[in-house]
């Protein structure tokens, strides 16, 4: 991926992008941004009742439904541009795939027979995917959907692990500590231990996308002296084998047992989509055509594709530039000859589909 970084209105516009900052909930002011730039660059754009900005170029039959997402995760990285390389929060995940995106289809204009739309959609990075589901339940079934996610300039990403959510809390009366009966805190460690370990042995082996992985992400304890209690949050990515409903009633005996009270959110099932589609073709077509050898992704996360995918049930997949390791991290960073080079291969997807597929 050699060469100057030679696209300073592309540049310029995810620089901004970034440097409007997005956290889940507070996207409005970067979705007008984006909304602004697609309008002068010939879509018809807007924001639509949840907050995602909506641009559509061209008029036709057939719909490509670009989707990305303008929030990301807390935490602030000072914007700056060091060594060809663009830092700031969203960089990668995923204001840079949104903005290659943009960019491509303004350059390919509009083309007979189709409609591109693209859309900046509101938190995704929450568990409550608010703007995608304001789409599913706004917008006709397109014909395909292309899920702006990073997957890096040379790959497509053809399915997402399922997730689940799990939030319990524990109760007590206070006990002097020479007691040796365990407290809240206590009894919740032992529960995480136990909630792992079901978690290894309902994993089938193979690669990590047939795995069921918990992880730990909150664990709070405290008291007044009358009363202790302790809480925590379990993050369960999900195989295709264990939809979240089933997982759920997997690990309530556990819960009960536990006389914990609990309760799940952000419940997704897992999503694969197949290889052998006019949208997938046209993205090996486009990576090819840029000199690379593409190669498929099953990611351990999830993405907005587990979210439209069970109900649109089209053509879909997800491609982006950016490393998807350096997603939530403090040194989250794209390389900008890395975000020239998507900008082509989805330009050169674009022109295939208009010409190709039916």
């Amino acid at each position: 991926m050699s060469g100057p970084v030679e696209d300073p209105e592309a540049v310029a516009l995810l620089e901004e992008l970034v440097r409007i900052p997005s956290p889940s909930g507070a996207e409005g002011e970067a979705a007008a941004f984006l909304r602004d730039w697609m309008a002068r660059h010939g879509f018809e754009a807007w924001i639509d009742e949840a907050g995602n900005a909506i641009g559509v170029l061209g008029e036709g039959p057939r719909t490509l439904l670009l989707l990305g997402h303008l929030d990301t995760v807390p935490g602030e990285i000072p914007v700056r541009v060091e060594n060809e390389r663009l830092y700031g929060r969203g960089a990668v995940d995923a204001k840079g795939p949104l903005a290659a995106a943009a960019v491509a289809v303004a350059r390919v204009g509009a083309r007979p027979g189709w409609r591109w739309v693209v859309a900046g959609a509101v938190e995704e990075e929450a568990a409550t995917s608010r703007g995608a589901r304001h789409l599913l339940r706004t917008w006709p079934r397109p014909d395909m959907a292309l899920i702006l996610e990073p997957s890096g300039a040379h790959a497509v990403t053809l399915g997402y692990k399922g997730r689940l959510l799990l939030h319990v809390h524990l109760e007590a009366p206070s006990r002097h500590t020479a007691v040796p009966e365990p407290n809240p805190a206590e009894r919740l460690v032992e529960l995480w231990l136990a909630l792992r370990e079901s978690a290894r042995s309902a994993s089938s082996g193979g690669s990590l996308f047939e795995q069921v992985t918990p992880s730990l992400r909150r664990l709070l304890a405290d008291g007044d002296g009358l009363r202790e209690w302790a809480a925590m949050t379990v993050s369960f990515r999900l195989p295709e084998a264990w939809p979240p409903e089933r997982w759920r009633e997997a690990i309530r005996p556990m819960l009960e047992a536990a006389g914990a009270a609990w309760r799940t959110e952000g419940e997704e099932p897992a999503w694969r989509a197949p290889a052998d589609t006019p949208l997938v073709r046209a993205l090996l077509a486009g990576i090819r055509g840029e000199g690379l050898r593409p190669r498929f992704l099953l990611k351990s996360g999830t993405s907005d594709m587990n979210v439209v995918g069970p109900v649109w049930r089209c053509p879909i997949a997800a491609y982006g530039p950016g490393d998807a390791r350096l997603d939530h991290t403090p040194e989250e960073h794209i390389e900008l000859r890395e975000y020239q080079i998507g900008i082509r291969v989805l330009a050169r997807a674009l022109e295939e589909i208009a010409v190709r597929a039916i």
